[in-house]
């Protein structure tokens, strides 16, 4: 019985020292917990960290034998009013955000929330009871056999618990501010937006996460109702799917998903929303319950988030129905939402021109400074590879590229090269094939490249062979490079 009412006993003081303190790091959450709870918001302040408090001293009570029956009393009648409060607004419909019991973050609080007071309220409830006739040995018994060198150990440990508690709380409070400063900025564009100033607008998503083309990593993951759902349940209707990854604690994401849930409701007949979410289930759940979302998947470790090469929340990447990456990385919600519009729009793919169409009339720039007719360099079998020097994609393949242009097989297609950036730039890749400037990316949108590294092939009468193709090994094949590659 003794070490049963001491482990109680230690499992409280875990609790209520972890809650207090989370709520004295979170200042700000804690008042807004008050709010939400009802207390005025003059008084919500002083409340939260009053509770706080009262959180720290229950927490060390329970830690003597002597005091630890009454501390017991104490936790119950928190736990009790705490969950009296919980059941009232969630059966007003409301899920309001606490650092409940065992939560390092505020998340707002679910009938879940009330599973676990229960547990706890029963664990409170043995040790005032049990307690009264026999206290058990008190927690900190041991501190009395120590000698100096256990001292010694038990301060070096401690103070790395502290240290490690207290880089938890700089990364946790630098995240928020983060977040924050993205809503902020947000907004001030918007205001900006309105008041009729134009801002500068990159002109093409940043080349983030996996290449168009890959194949999409598979994964097997539960839904907030517990159900597994595997990447090819969500491809199975034969619609493109947007897999967006997010969070509960993400205030961008937020702002997004009354967006993402008008996408489920109305594009459903034309694309697939899904949510890979990190964080806590029970927060999950009630994110997803608050906006109205489906396909919410929980991804806690972060394992499927790292798979796509996922670049923070929100961010998104469109998967072909055969299961292939048809789009870079959105990152922030205004690519997202350029993203879902090409979607809709076809795949978020550029169409280019049919395979079988002649090669229009297009004017760029030489490396030398003089135009020349795109049309004038195709002389035979030629790839047009476009191409970027701050592209990491082609840099990959930067060596391959040059070993094939020196050693050419003779049934090759020629090459021209297509590039984007300044002249000195591309001329410091000293690529021996001919090279034409396209800074805006205005020849190579008409030719149906939307990235880089792409390829398309022309025969010898200068029409389209091929579809574009993307990515270094599928540009390498269209030039028989794989081989000589392998060869070396």
């Amino acid at each position: 019985m003794s070490i049963a009412l001491l482990a109680a006993s230690l499992t409280l003081a875990a609790v209520f020292a972890l809650a207090g303190a989370a709520k004295l790091a979170d200042r700000a959450g804690a008042r807004r917990a008050a709010e939400d709870f009802g207390v005025p918001t003059r008084f919500a302040g002083p409340v939260g960290i009053g509770v706080a408090v009262a959180e720290l001293v229950v927490a060390g009570l329970l830690l003597p034998a002597a005091t630890r029956s009454w501390a017991a009393v104490v936790a119950l009648a928190l736990l009790l009013a705490f969950s009296g409060a919980i059941g009232l607004a969630l059966a007003r419909g409301r899920a309001p955000e606490c650092h409940c019991f065992g939560r390092l973050h505020s998340a707002p609080a679910g009938w879940g929330t009330l599973a676990r007071n229960a547990v706890l309220a029963g664990l409170a409830a043995f040790v005032a009871v049990a307690g009264r006739e026999d206290a058990g040995p008190g927690a900190l018994a041991w501190a009395g056999r120590l000698d100096a060198v256990g001292w010694v150990v038990v301060g070096l440990v401690a103070a790395l618990l502290v240290t490690v508690a207290a880089g938890g709380v700089v990364v946790l409070h630098l995240l928020r501010g983060h977040g924050r400063l993205l809503v902020r900025l947000e907004r001030v564009e918007e205001r900006l937006r309105a008041a009729g100033l134009e801002l500068d607008e990159p002109d093409a998503m940043p080349q983030l996460g996996l290449a168009p083309g890959t194949r999409a990593p598979a994964f097997w993951l539960a839904d907030t109702e517990g159900s597994r759902v595997a990447l090819g349940d969500l491809l199975e209707p034969g619609r493109p799917l947007l897999l967006l990854f997010t969070s509960p604690t993400c205030g961008p994401c937020a702002m997004l998903m009354p967006e993402v849930a008008r996408w489920q409701r109305e594009q459903a007949g034309e694309l697939t929303v899904a949510l890979v979410s990190d964080g806590d289930p029970e927060a999950v759940r009630a994110h997803a319950r608050q906006h109205g979302l489906a396909n919410v998947l929980l991804d806690e470790k972060h394992a499927i988030y790292g798979a796509y090469e996922a670049n923070g929340t929100p961010s998104a990447v469109l998967v072909a129905d055969d299961g292939t990456i048809t789009s870079w990385l959105a990152a922030g919600a205004d690519w997202i939402e350029t993203l879902v519009e090409q979607a809709l729009d076809g795949l978020g793919r550029t169409p280019g021109l049919p395979v079988g169409t002649l090669l229009p009339p297009l004017r760029l720039t030489g490396l030398d400074g003089a135009e020349r007719e795109l049309a004038e360099l195709v002389d035979g079998p030629t790839v047009l590879l476009f191409w970027n020097p701050g592209c990491g994609f082609c840099r990959a393949m930067h060596e391959d590229l040059l070993a094939w242009e020196r050693e050419r097989p003779v049934a090759a297609p020629a090459l021209v090269v297509v590039s984007a950036g300044n002249a000195d730039d591309v001329r410091a890749e000293e690529l021996s094939s001919p090279v034409l400037l396209d800074p805006e990316w205005e020849v190579a949108t008409a030719l149906g490249a939307g990235g880089t590294p792409m390829g398309l092939l022309l025969d010898g009468e200068r029409t389209i062979a091929s579809s574009p193709v993307v990515g270094a090994e599928a540009v390498l094949d269209l030039l028989g490079a794989r081989r000589l590659s392998g060869a070396r």
